[in-house]
């Protein structure tokens, strides 16, 4: 799981292998695999960043070159 910060600034955690994708419209909105979408204050390159970390972390990464 990563942490995102909500517009209301909030600490949302979410499962980044549920995120179909993301625009920045001027909030960065995440669209989720389920059709939710979540609109927080980080910018893409904050969430990228969290999301290799965290697969580095699980171990999925070393297998993505």
């Amino acid at each position: 799981m990563v942490s995102v910060t909500r517009l209301d600034g909030k600490v949302y955690w979410i499962n980044p292998h549920q995120i179909e994708s993301m625009e920045e419209n001027p909030d960065l909105t995440l669209s989720m695999l389920s059709g939710k979408k979540i609109v927080v204050r980080d910018k893409p390159e904050e969430v990228v960043e969290k999301i290799i970390e965290y697969r580095r972390r699980i171990g999925i990464y070393k297998n993505e070159t």
